[in-house]
């Protein structure tokens, strides 16, 4: 049954009709904003570690610590969560259970030190770091990618924009005239227009794949694949155990009504 949700849930984050899928294009624009929100949380953990560390001799830097901590473990679901919405992934399960009432009569530096986890601030700082770190190669990659595919596309125009305008002919010492073929501006002009439509094809696969990639690396399908307490099966077990219990004390019952009616 896991394997099938967990087959289920990969399938769900897949894009396949790339070129009309509205995924591709959200997942450009996660992309775009990847460079800058990378820069924003690398700069954010930094000065927030920088300043706790500095400043725990007079006592500050420690509820800092754990305020970076708590801020750091929101940035890290904030991205997984928009990873989820993009690629159109069900909500994840909750997993535990918080337990206000055990926590009311305790001051707030107990209970931000009762909810840290060393494993996970360590996780969420690397994820920050490796989220400052793809954010700046995916963002280069796709641009690179989608900038080649579009100028090709674009070309045709271009020239004839420069032909008319300033007379600039940039297709003059193009590669045909380096081998001498004698193509007409025409044929030209197709032959890009296809290459920049197979190679902005490509990009968007890339761009997929980029985004994929990211999936794995910010855990995002982690909720997923943690056990889940089964909640049907403890009810119909406990309706079942009442069943069986109401079920033994029936016999009883029916033996005393027929001695009563026997009297």
């Amino acid at each position: 049954m896991k394997a099938i949700e967990g087959t289920a849930t990969g399938r769900a984050g897949k894009v396949n009709w790339v070129l009309f899928n509205p995924k591709t294009y959200a997942t450009i624009l996660y992309l775009l904003l990847s460079l800058p929100l990378g820069i924003i949380y690398f700069t954010v953990a930094v000065t927030g570690l920088a300043l706790s560390i500095g400043l725990t001799p007079i006592f500050i830097g420690i509820p800092l610590f754990f305020g970076v901590a708590k801020l750091l473990n929101g940035i890290v679901n904030f991205e997984q969560n928009m990873i989820r919405q993009i690629l159109g992934l069900p909500t994840p399960p909750v997993s535990y259970t918080h337990n206000r009432q055990s926590e009311a009569g305790q001051n707030w530096l107990k209970r931000m030190m009762k909810g840290f986890d060393g494993g996970l601030f360590i996780r969420n700082l690397l994820l920050v770091f490796l989220r400052f770190v793809t954010g700046i190669v995916f963002f280069a990659i796709m641009v690179t990618a989608i900038s080649l595919g579009l100028g090709l596309i674009a070309l045709p125009v271009v020239h004839i924009i420069l032909m008319n305008e300033i007379q600039l002919d940039i297709l003059e010492n193009s590669l045909f005239s380096y081998f001498h073929i004698d193509w007409t501006y025409n044929q030209q002009y197709l032959l890009y227009v296809g290459v920049g439509l197979v190679l902005f094809w490509g990009a968007l696969r890339v761009v997929n794949g980029l985004m994929q990639i990211q999936r794995r690396i910010m855990y995002v399908d982690e909720p997923y694949q943690q056990p889940s307490v089964p909640v049907e099966p403890q009810i119909h077990e406990t309706v079942q155990s009442q069943y069986y219990d109401y079920q033994e004390d029936q016999p009883t019952q029916g033996m005393i009504q027929s001695a009563y009616r026997e009297l």
